[in-house]
């Protein structure tokens, strides 16, 4: 009861937070419908490399970008700067960066308004 309590409260206090975490459940499916497809991972290493993967899809979604189109951005962009000592390059190649290119973004949707 407590919780439930403190859960309305705290969105009453705030309306951006969601009242329901059904938001992180969808985004959450996808990986638990593949996870089947995923056994032969089965080293701590594979599961780390999965998980990395698996946030870089999740945060370009969460971005408006195209997976597939910003994966293969990042893997034509990173070795060109294999011998860079700097790591400033990185910061356009986030997810939320304004250089990205346009076709890895998703169309807006238009308004109905």
């Amino acid at each position: 009861m407590y919780r439930l309590l403190t859960t309305i409260l705290t969105h009453r206090e705030d309306g951006d937070v969601p009242i329901d975490n059904n938001a992180s459940e969808r985004a959450i499916r996808g990986f638990c419908i593949g996870k089947k497809n995923w056994e032969m991972i089965d080293t701590v290493n594979g599961a780390n490399s999965l998980a990395i993967i698996y946030s870089i899809a999740e945060t370009a979604k969460a971005n408006n970008l195209k997976p597939f189109n910003y994966f293969e951005y990042l893997l034509a962009e990173i070795p060109k700067h294999v011998d860079d000592k700097n790591t400033d390059f990185l910061a356009e190649l986030l997810p939320w960066s304004d250089m990205l290119p346009e076709n890895i973004r998703k169309p807006q949707k238009a308004s109905g308004k």
